[in-house]
Parts: structure tokens; sequence; C-alpha cells
């Protein structure tokens, strides 16, 4: 069977053909441009990361100005821009919109940071903060149990101190609250290990506006320094169960008015 074409289709296909190559031509001509920007920051990222892990752009250091980078670098304004970002989400610089980018030496802090947008949608929900919420939980009762079995003479009087500080805050809220996280850092401090305390440090940053919401008054700030008092004690007394078992009563009870915060927002209003 033969097909026959009629000249209709003959020049719809003609004009599909010519319009399909202006697209393919005018995709080739864009392609090389995305392609070298892309590289340019890539090169901008290598050399800024090879200057601050060598030390020649100091911890805390601002970076040049960003005409000075474009100079440098031989870039656009939208190049080194997309740098700075990269940088920032590796936790290498510090950036803020008006303000020159400040370098960061690359630690657990700068990585923990970087984090920071990530776990911001993660806490968007009660589900997402009381999955961060348990892993906090998890982590100090192995701290507690660990203070009562291998604390110093040091640790114990650092406990001292941050439980009385701890008492004599109580009719202050705020002050109660920072006495409060001060109380649980030395946990983490007689650990022994440099990673607990930025971990604990990134916990109350991540869960600080849960706490901001949670109802306060002298009232509750009793209930939790007799919390922190028995934890405390088990871990004076050597009881590596009852400091645990103090320490998990302790942050359940937290809970449950952390969940509040959620409920008082969902609540509708009258």
């Amino acid at each position: 069977m033969r097909l026959c074409f009629g000249p209709i289709y003959l020049l719809m296909a003609s004009l599909c053909w010519e319009e399909e190559s202006l697209l393919d031509a005018g995709d080739r001509r864009e392609m090389p441009v995305a392609i070298a920007a892309a590289r340019a920051a890539d090169a901008m990222v290598a050399g800024i990361e090879a200057e601050i892990t060598s030390g020649r752009l100091g911890d805390g250091s601002y970076l040049p100005a960003e005409r000075e980078l474009m100079i440098e670098y031989g870039v656009g304004r939208g190049v080194v821009r997309e740098a700075i970002a990269r940088l920032a989400s590796r936790g290498l610089v510090e950036a803020r919109p008006r303000f020159r980018p400040i370098a960061r030496r690359p630690g657990l802090d700068a990585a923990l940071g970087a984090l920071e947008g990530i776990v911001g949608h993660v806490l968007s929900d009660q589900a997402g903060v009381k999955n961060l919420y348990d892993l906090r939980v998890f982590l100090e009762g192995s701290l507690a149990r660990n203070a009562a079995i291998h604390a110093r003479k040091e640790d114990i009087a650092a406990l001292r101190a941050a439980l009385a500080m701890n008492e004599a805050a109580i009719p202050d809220s705020q002050q109660f609250y920072a006495t409060d996280v001060a109380f649980h850092a030395v946990l983490y401090d007689t650990a022994r290990n440099p990673v607990l305390p930025v971990v604990h440090k990134a916990f109350t940053a991540w869960l600080s506006p849960q706490w901001m919401r949670m109802p306060r008054s002298p009232e509750r700030n009793q209930v939790n320094f007799l919390s922190h008092r028995e934890i405390c004690m088990a871990i004076i007394e050597r009881d590596p169960d009852g400091a645990e078992r103090a320490l998990l009563n302790h942050l359940s009870a937290a809970w449950e008015y952390v969940r509040g915060t959620f409920e008082s927002r969902e609540a509708p209003e009258a």
C-alpha cells in the first residue's frame, strides 16, 4: 500500500521541523552559557574553600567584597552569589543579607549549622519536633547513666553549681530557662566527648522555638527544679538506673508542655 501525503500535511510538517530546529538552536546557545556559569561557580567555591581550610582566610574574617570577588575570579554578580550560597550551605561561610560573608573554619558547629535549614522544615509540625525530642531523650538518658558511673569530682561540683543556679532562678522564668539549659549541658560535658557539647547546642537552638511558647510560671519552674535535683542526687549516689529513670521522667513530663504549644496553635479562633 502506497502512503500519500497531501500538500497541507507536508506544509505542517515543514513548519514543525523549522520550529523544532529553532528551539534546538536556542537551547544549544543557552547550554554553554549555563555550563560555563556552573563551572565558574565551582572554581570559585573551590578557591575560597581552599583559602579557608588552609587558614589563609581565618575563622571569623570577612570575605572580600562582592565586586572584588567578581574581579578576582572574572565572573558576574550572579556567579559570586551562587558560590557564596553553596559555601554557606556547607557551613564554610556565614552569610546574611546586606552583610559581607564571614569565613567559618570547618568543624562540628559549622556542620550542624549547615543543617539548620533542613531541620527547620523537619520541625514545622508536631511529628518532626517529637522525633527530634525523642532523640534528645534517648541521648540524655544515656548521658545521665554515664554520669552516675563515670562522673569525676569536678563534674559533680559543676552539677551542684548548675543546680544551685537553677534553684535561685525559680522566680524569673527567663533566667530559669537559661539555667535549665546549663544544667543539662553539664551532662553532655561529663562524657568528655567534644562532639556532645556541640550536639547539645544544636538541640537547644533547634528546639528553643517550642520552649519559648511553653507556659511558664514559678510553680512550673519549681517542678522542673525538683526533677533536676532528683537527677543530680542519683548521679551523686552513683545510681545509674535511678539517674536514667529520673531523666526520662523529667523529659517525658516536659513533652506534655511542648505538645500543648501545637494544640494552642491549631485550636480554632473563637
